[in-house]
């Protein structure tokens, strides 16, 4: 009999408040290699939270984190961990170039790759995988919101990881950019890496999600096969910002970003 393999992510029990209101209640969620995960709700049901407790930018009130296997507070390596924020708490009014951009996310308190071949390699990789390479000495502020998108992916990509988080990558994108996404996220399952989505309802990654996971008020009410009726969710005029990712980003001291 094959072994089970160790999960790239777990959280078992979590709790965790924003100023001070419970926003996730005794949340359970297992990623294994090679998933592709969609974690689905409304506005509010804590959705972004969750992915952001899993990088340690929001910290547990309860329960417990593993990744790959090992306990969070023992965690160090994050090379092996992709994280993609939404676009519009990271990519607005930086004045960098694309390639800048890209390369930053060779950086994790210390240089992983280093400024030569390697690295540069590493960057390009990514650059094409989300069809940006011929933009890379614009500046990311000229581009469009997709594209921007995209390019904080190519970021993600660069470090080559085992697990890739996305907080909503498909909100305010246009329709080119969801088709490179599409195809991103086949190639990482191709490549045997697990993916974490949070999505406001599955549109053209459907036939890509191995698993959806639901959320509401902070609960889970659907753990299996992705539910045909979570579209419905997605109402016009449910706004797809988060004002307290911004706060949440800029005064955590540990984890991913730190």
């Amino acid at each position: 009999m094959t072994e089970p393999r160790t999960p790239v992510a777990r959280l078992i029990g979590g709790t965790a408040s924003l100023g001070g209101r419970p926003v996730l209640r005794g949340v359970d969620l297992t990623v294994r290699p090679g998933e592709v995960v969609a974690l689905l709700g409304a506005n509010g049901s804590g959705k972004s939270t969750l992915v952001r407790t899993l990088v340690g930018l929001v910290p547990l009130t309860g329960g417990t984190i593993e990744l790959f296997g090992t306990p969070f507070a023992r965690f160090r390596d994050w090379s092996r961990i992709g994280y993609v924020p939404q676009r519009t708490t990271a990519a607005a009014g930086v004045p960098a170039s694309v390639r800048e951009v890209v390369a930053s996310g060779l950086l994790d308190g210390r240089r992983l790759f280093g400024p030569g071949r390697e690295g540069r390699a590493a960057v390009d990789a990514a650059l094409d995988a989300v069809g940006m390479r011929d933009r890379a000495r614009d500046g990311i502020a000229h581009l469009s919101g997709g594209q921007q998108q995209r390019v904080l992916i190519a970021r993600a990509l660069a470090r080559r990881p085992d697990l890739l988080i996305m907080d909503e990558p498909m909100a305010g994108v246009d329709l080119r950019s969801q088709e490179v996404l599409a195809g991103t996220l086949r190639g990482q399952q191709e490549q045997g890496r697990a993916v974490l989505l949070v999505l406001h309802e599955l549109g053209p990654l459907e036939p890509l999600i191995d698993r959806a996971v639901v959320l509401r008020e902070g609960c889970v009410c659907h753990d299996g096969p992705p539910p045909r009726a979570v579209g419905q969710h997605a109402l016009p005029g449910h706004d797809h910002v988060h004002p307290h990712d911004d706060h949440t980003a800029r005064h955590a001291g540990m984890g991913l970003l730190s």
